[in-house]
């Protein structure tokens, strides 16, 4: 960690501001009026709202939805910059308030108002891309913040592959009116470029903007391009890109098209509502940069069976090996189940689903072959007797949940590929519930995209 880097402090267990009170922020000194940009089909830059150099380890957060409320509230505790305070309002209010209340979106319009006069965040003038790096251990991942199309996305340029529930995005589409930005960053990938990789590494050669240390100990660092040649370069290599593939942040994609759509619809009915709600918050990386760890499984009961049982129904279609230790899947279509205090290797007799992206998907397999035909979950978004567990928490984490009596058995899986989800996409079909577990994460509070009137 350099020198300038400023820590979150986050260590977690695994009607009010209007348009004023947002779009007439300060601007950092010497920076130049707005100068106008023409939108592009896929991309542009964007007037990003940020904090200071020496308040970004003050406000970053992790993202809304990473975090529980009880792991929200100890994360802003002592922090009253801490950006969790506007993307997660609740922790400031009861703790037997309503989270979709409208005074919770009130709270959050609060603080950032606040935030945004006492100058702990900032707007620049100048559009601009900004360069997003994040490093995890030995991991690193360099990506482009920029505002995407909605109009791709609604077109399915910028495409998904999984499906979103209504109320949580009512939720974010609440938080984004309340607010007039979009302060949660979609997490996209793109095709890896050779152009586009050459130009974010001369923009990225020097000192960043600012550097802040969030979750798990992993650094953010950022830079701003807004000289006008370079920002006509890389928005000229990003709008030839074919697609942008939605990697985390489906319900802020979504949100964020409905919230442009009543917006178009004021504008037929005579209010001045800008244009920048056409487009929403992505910071996209090259799809061979980003980490994509196990997605894991856990069953509450047994359906009926003794383990032993169990065992034996298994082995029908999977061939059954005890481990003498935990050990992760090391290729696809084989699994690690924990069983009454016991490791585990499945490994599939018939490898099936072919050519199609999604029946051949190892998730898909365990599904149709074990999860379904055994247990009877024919539904897994929304049967409860099965919960996801994200790699990032390791074996144990499943052991854990078996050995409390919380779940029966669980289930590693090998990780699903960006290529499999690429290929998903483009097939314009949906994957299953949590098929993908990206990490690391980013985080909130570093680039926020302002609605302008």
């Amino acid at each position: 960690m350099g020198p300038n880097v400023t820590r979150g402090h986050c260590v977690l267990p695994a009607a009010v501001a209007q348009y004023t009170a947002v779009c007439g922020l300060p601007r950092e000194p010497g920076t130049a009026p707005p100068t106008m940009t023409t939108a592009h089909d896929l991309v542009r830059p964007f007037r990003a709202l940020r904090p200071r150099p020496e308040t970004a380890g003050d406000v970053i957060a992790p993202l809304y939805d990473v975090v529980s409320t009880d792991e929200a509230r100890a994360c802003a505790t002592g922090r009253p910059d801490c950006f969790l305070r506007v993307s997660r309002p609740e922790i400031e209010l009861p703790a037997d308030a309503d989270p979709r209340s409208s005074a919770v979106y009130a709270r959050g319009a609060e603080n950032l108002a606040r935030l945004a006069e006492s100058r702990v965040l900032v707007r620049d003038d100048r559009p601009s891309f900004y360069i997003w790096r994040v490093s995890s251990g030995s991991h690193v991942q360099t990506g482009v913040a920029l505002t995407a199309s909605v109009a791709a996305y609604e077109r399915n340029q910028v495409r998904r592959h999984e499906l979103t529930r209504p109320g949580k995005e009512t939720d974010r589409v609440r938080h984004m009116e309340a607010l007039n930005a979009q302060v949660g960053p979609v997490l996209c990938a793109h095709r890896s470029d050779a152009r586009i990789t050459a130009l974010v590494a001369e923009a990225s050669a020097g000192p960043p903007l600012f550097e802040a240390e969030g979750m798990n100990a992993v650094i953010h660092s950022l830079w701003q391009v807004d000289d006008p040649n370079a920002v006509d370069a890389l928005g000229n290599a990003l709008n030839a890109l074919d697609a942008l593939y939605i990697a985390d942040g489906h319900h802020r994609s979504a949100a964020a098209a409905r919230v442009a759509a009543a917006r178009r619809q004021r504008a037929r009915e005579g209010a001045k509502v800008g244009d920048s709600h056409e487009y929403f918050l992505v910071v996209t990386f090259p799809h061979d940069e980003l980490q994509i760890l196990d997605y894991n499984r856990v069953i509450a009961h047994l359906g009926g069976r003794t383990p032993a049982e169990l065992l034996e129904a298994i082995d029908q279609d999977f061939e059954v090996e005890p481990l003498r230790a935990p050990s992760k899947p090391g290729e696809p279509a084989t699994y690690a189940m924990y069983l009454d205090r016991q490791w585990h290797r499945l490994r599939l007799r018939k490898i099936d689903g072919g050519d199609d992206p999604v029946a051949s998907l190892d998730i898909s397999r365990l599904q149709r072959a074990l999860i379904e035909p055994l247990f009877g979950i024919a539904d897994p978004r929304i049967d409860r007797r099965i919960d996801f567990v994200g790699g990032i928490r390791g074996l144990e984490e499943l052991e854990r949940r078996v050995d409390s009596g919380d779940a029966a058995v669980a289930f590693a899986l090998y990780p699903t590929s960006m290529e499999q989800l690429m290929a998903v996409a483009d097939a314009e079909l949906l994957m299953p519930p949590k098929s993908t577990w990206f990490e690391p994460k980013l985080a909130g509070g570093l680039l926020s995209h302002v609605f302008d009137t």
